[in-house]
């Protein structure tokens, strides 16, 4: 296995259409036969934004005009190591063209995961397919007439994946406002997860569950099938292995700021947020201290988003660019 690992672009290239475009790798070459996400090798001396305009141009075609980082991968195969930094490209010039010969196709993003990929491109199915914010839930929702209109006010600002988070009421309870909430997540398009019960996901049908760390360290085995989401809330590097072990489909890593709720908690702050998501194989939400306004300062320290429940939940939800 080489020692100093392979460092490569890979960008998310989506059309008018929505669609995101897969490239398929040369017959003889590393993991040969199977569908990328176009890009190539970071030569020396140049950064992965230099890279990734160098390889899109000699490789299909186009002229990157911006970009942002989305995800990065770092993968062991039997005979290397790859670093994968891979960027979303929000504008660019021309026509996508197989200049080297090499299949191109257009993919929903729903459907990309039924194409061949190396083990190195999955999680950047799973980034491309969530947004940049993740609403979870206040403990206290209220009444159930409040916390209708107040999820349907974050939902019509644009959030599409949300956390139903009551630890302080029974089970037939949260069952109820569970019942509310995947209702208006659908009519909105939106994902709704489950806190800690997976049972309960299963029972209404929710998109997946989002377990907590106690649960990290008791299950022996992913708890939902690869069609249900799991994620998992995270504050060091061996939570977030054990979150990997399980096959979690993302998590959440914090606290990152220091938070309203927990005044004088210690906190990671971004350069250690950043340095813990470097080596993580999984998307991973900012959680602590969060607002829609940091969710570039996010996407510059490695996250896929910001989580939260103040600074997201109700009227200061906003619209996700994803």
């Amino acid at each position: 296995m080489s020692v100093t690992p392979i460092r490569v672009v890979a960008a998310v290239l989506e059309d008018a259409a929505g669609r995101i475009l897969l490239a398929q790798r040369p017959e003889g070459a590393h993991q040969g036969g199977l569908w990328e996400f176009p890009g190539g090798k970071v030569e020396a001396g140049e950064t992965a934004g230099e890279a990734l305009r160098r390889e899109l141009g000699e490789e299909i075609g186009i002229e990157v005009q911006a970009h942002r980082p989305l995800i990065r991968v770092r993968h062991a195969y039997a005979d290397r190591t790859v670093v994968l930094d891979v960027h979303r490209v929000t504008a660019y010039r021309g026509e996508a063209i197989g200049l080297e010969g090499q299949p191109l196709a257009w993919v929903e993003p729903d459907r990309l995961q039924r194409y061949p990929m190396p083990a190195a491109d999955r999680p950047i199915v799973t980034a491309v397919r969530l947004p940049d914010a993740y609403l979870i839930t206040p403990p206290d929702p209220g009444d159930p007439a409040g916390f209708t209109a107040s999820l349907k006010t974050a939902l019509r600002h644009g959030i599409r994946l949300v956390q139903l988070r009551l630890p302080a009421l029974d089970r037939p309870m949260v069952e109820r406002y569970a019942r509310i909430a995947i209702a208006l997540c659908r009519d909105a398009g939106a994902r709704l997860l489950i806190h800690r019960d997976v049972d309960l996901a299963l029972a209404i049908g929710a998109d997946g569950v989002h377990l907590t760390a106690t649960q990290l360290r008791v299950l022996a085995a992913r708890p939902l099938p690869a069609v249900g989401l799991v994620a998992a809330s995270c504050h060091d590097a061996g939570e977030l292995a054990l979150a990997e072990s399980l096959a979690a489909d993302f998590v959440v890593l914090g606290p990152v700021l220091p938070t309203a709720s927990h005044p004088g908690a210690p906190f990671l702050g971004w350069e250690r947020f950043a340095a813990l998501v470097e080596d993580a194989r999984v998307p991973v939400y900012a959680l602590g201290g969060m607002a829609p306004a940091l969710v570039d300062t996010a996407w510059r320290h490695g996250a896929q988003g910001v989580a939260g429940i103040r600074g997201l939940w109700a009227g200061a939800a906003r619209a996700s660019r994803r």
